[in-house]
């Protein structure tokens, strides 16, 4: 007699069907969209936002090394970058070891500029 009452509420609960996965699943779905909204997407754009700055490199460029070595860029190449961190002392480096550019160099100027 003991049983009988309690084998109906189990059967009655297991009938709820695909509504009652779902809300069981829920919260699991819920934490994986916050978990893509604070650590997958702000870290693509960041790396679009490095990868920007990398490309925009130019000769005359005063840039951070992830070492922390401070340096003047004096040449570009395609996927290494000559960066000068004393007077005559110019060291290749790969485009993404720089942490970031701290001073813009000035524009070329054209040639069809006429003084």
């Amino acid at each position: 007699m003991f049983a009988t009452p309690a084998y109906a509420q189990t059967a009655g609960a297991a009938a709820g069907g695909p509504e009652a996965m779902l809300i069981q699943f829920l919260p699991l779905i819920a934490l994986v969209v916050l978990f893509y909204f604070l650590m997958i997407r702000p870290q693509q754009r960041r790396l679009k936002q490095h990868q920007a700055m990398l490309a925009a490199i130019k000769r005359g460029d005063t840039v951070v090394l992830s070492s922390g070595v401070l340096g003047k860029v004096v040449r570009v190449e395609d996927k290494e970058v000559g960066v000068e961190i004393a007077t005559g002392v110019t060291v290749k480096v790969r485009k993404g070891s720089i942490a970031e550019v701290t001073t813009r160099g000035e524009p070329a100027p054209a040639n069809d500029a006429k003084v």
